[in-house]
């Protein structure tokens, strides 16, 4: 049954800082001496990209080797990484630019400012049937709300508690601002070809929403579908997990259009799709497990956790047969003692400070990387 499992790849963003939690634009220097990892449009974070693998266990590798070496570099500057997705003690109101040179880093600091100075996990399924792809696109972008809320992990902005869970997907610019559900690949090409036209969209790149397909040469050639919507996962387990449960949600939809597929399997129509999606991510933004959302199916109303483990029950059976059902153990944990946000809020509420998290989740970070390079080592010897 392994040919069933899809190619996966990971967009990791991070922010670099001290050890007390305070941001530090460093990236200009870190991809001169380190070619794995590139720019990003402020000096305070930066990407690296995993080679696509349909292996977890190869998947778990291409996801901690780099922060390894990032940290070792970083450690030679007395700095370190930084858990969560937005500038939790950092100035918001000044942009640091990595590349005054760059035109369209000019664009983004013009438009958009410190808004998207963020650190996000896009996570990428390998899709070549066309129609396949853009039936997941249309399930994922209806249930994107879910992925955020048991990701969320930005809850702090500028040394104070924002209110939200994911202030990250609070204050990023989704552009366009209304994108539809799209049909298919013909519908997909000229929507971005007018958004293009008409000055929407920078490039074909500039398509800012929740999921997208992605390929070698967009709008027309793709080969996979990319979720956009999570933030930084610092706990890689916890991060397969979710990708796990995006996997045998897209193996369940092609194994049964009818029943997954939104177009048909809801009474919405495609235009009530898009925007009731679009509700229920910033609603998920706001209060994560906690939320109550509206249904793709019939617009009903139904709370976050219910609907996730809705959706574990659907993949269950499919994941026992691929041998997947240990992979996705971690949502549980998380639906009992909730996501980073709601555990950093819970101790802020104590009186905890900002600084004392960031620390222990520096810490945590830290110790997910011994502890994999001594299980390396151990299955070596």
């Amino acid at each position: 049954m392994t040919n069933l499992m899809l190619l996966k790849g990971f967009e990791v963003e991070l922010f670099t800082g001290t050890q007390d939690g305070k941001n530090v634009g460093i990236a200009s220097a870190i991809t001169q001496d380190l070619s794995d990892f590139v720019k990003e449009p402020d000096q305070r974070n930066l990407e690296y990209i995993t080679v696509p693998d349909h292996r977890y266990a190869v998947l778990k590798h291409a996801l901690l080797l780099p922060r390894q070496k990032l940290r070792k570099w970083l450690d030679c500057q007395k700095l370190t990484i930084l858990p969560g997705s937005t500038l939790s003690l950092g100035n918001t109101r000044i942009f640091e630019r990595s590349d005054s040179e760059n035109s369209y880093h000019s664009f983004i600091e013009k438009n958009y400012g410190t808004n998207v100075v963020t650190a996000s996990i896009h996570i990428n399924l390998g899709i070549e049937n066309l129609s396949l792809l853009f039936s997941a696109l249309r399930l994922v972008r209806c249930e994107a709300s879910l992925f955020l809320a048991l990701s969320a992990s930005s809850p702090f902005l500028g040394g104070y508690a924002t209110g939200a869970h994911s202030q990250r997907w609070v204050q990023f610019p989704k552009t366009p601002s209304n994108v539809p559900l799209f049909v298919d690949h013909a519908h997909y090409v000229g929507w971005v070809e007018d958004q293009l036209g008409q000055g929407n969209m920078q490039n074909e790149r500039h398509l800012w929403t929740s999921v997208r397909p992605n390929g070698p040469e967009r709008p027309h050639i793709l080969n996979r579908l990319e979720l956009r919507i999570c933030d930084l996962v610092s706990d890689v387990d916890l991060l397969l997990a979710i990708t796990a449960l995006l996997e045998l949600r897209i193996i369940n939809l092609k194994n049964n259009m009818k029943k997954f597929d939104p177009i048909e399997a809801s009474s919405k129509t495609k235009e009530e799709l898009a925007l009731l999606a679009d509700e229920n991510d910033l609603i998920a933004a706001k209060s994560s497990l906690d939320a109550n959302l509206y249904h793709w199916k019939n617009g009903e109303p139904i709370n976050c956790r219910d609907w996730i483990k809705e959706l574990l029950l659907d993949v269950t059976p499919l994941a026992k047969e691929l041998d997947m059902f240990e992979l996705i153990q971690p949502i549980e944990a998380v639906l009992t003692n909730g996501n980073q946000s709601m555990k950093w809020l819970h101790s802020y509420s104590k009186g905890v400070s900002i600084k004392s998290l960031l620390q222990k989740g520096i810490d945590e970070m830290e110790r997910e990387e011994i502890n994999f390079m001594q299980m390396m080592q151990s299955t070596s010897d």
